[in-house]
């Protein structure tokens, strides 16, 4: 990878932009926390110098893109007090510990396919105080082991991958009753109508679809699934057929 200097997070800015989207007052932001998100930026910038994390390090974008953007997440799901959640292919943290620091009441697991990202996660997570579980695996894997199968109120991914198939992947994770929250980019009625089979055949019902935007423009779409049955045992299916057969 290309050298990336390592220049430290700017905790006014994140201050202001998480004040611009009302998530200060809204989730009750302290100066505590705002300190330990920009605590885990500088780990996040700092490791991102010796390994891929993430090609946003301006102050102004991390704190827009990811930050915000992940702490939107509580702003239109409140989530139940307690939650034990899942962040399927969480990569740098996002949005799990975001959400986590505003919110420490919540349980996470973070499960990510790539050892090295969950070795980041779990130095974070030391650094800054916050306990959870750092899970390295595949979703499609994992979610078929009794100890996390159908374990968790709420299952989160932030991906570009089609609904259809992020749904195969997290909603086997869900409980009945719970929800599977997938933060995607915009313009997402066509995805919606080609992932609909799929979503009822894994136990899942569209419930919400919210759309907004960040403060530069760019669009994004938070779609809302609400776990309604059980996913039968074949699913989720192994990767490859995943991305093969159109379930």
């Amino acid at each position: 990878m290309k050298n990336i200097e390592f220049s430290p997070m700017d905790q006014g800015i994140l201050q202001r932009v998480l004040e611009e989207y009302g998530l200060v007052e809204q989730l009750h932001l302290g100066e505590s926390q705002i300190r330990k998100m920009k605590q885990f930026a500088d780990l996040m910038l700092d490791w991102n110098t010796r390994m891929n994390l993430t090609g946003i390090i301006d102050s102004e974008d991390v704190a827009d893109k990811h930050f915000a953007d992940s702490l939107l997440l509580l702003k239109y799901l409140p989530f139940m007090q307690n939650a034990k959640v899942i962040d399927v292919g969480t990569g740098a943290g996002f949005p799990a510990l975001p959400c986590m620091i505003a919110r420490q009441d919540l349980q996470f697991t973070l499960l990510d396919g790539l050892q090295k990202r969950i070795t980041f996660l779990n130095a974070v997570c030391d650094e800054v105080g916050l306990n959870a579980e750092g899970l390295h695996g595949r979703a499609e894997e994992v979610a078929k082991k009794t100890e996390y199968r159908e374990q968790y109120d709420v299952a989160t991914a932030r991906a570009v991958a089609h609904l259809r198939e992020l749904s195969e992947y997290c909603l086997p994770f869900v409980k009945v009753g719970g929800v599977f929250a997938a933060m995607k980019g915009r313009d997402m009625q066509e995805e919606l109508a080609e992932s609909k089979s799929a979503i009822a055949k894994l136990g899942g019902k569209v419930e919400k679809v919210i759309d907004y935007q960040l403060n530069d423009g760019s669009e994004r779409t938070l779609v809302i699934v609400r776990k309604v049955a059980a996913t039968t045992p074949k699913y989720p299916r192994a990767s490859g057929k995943i991305k093969k057969e159109k379930l």
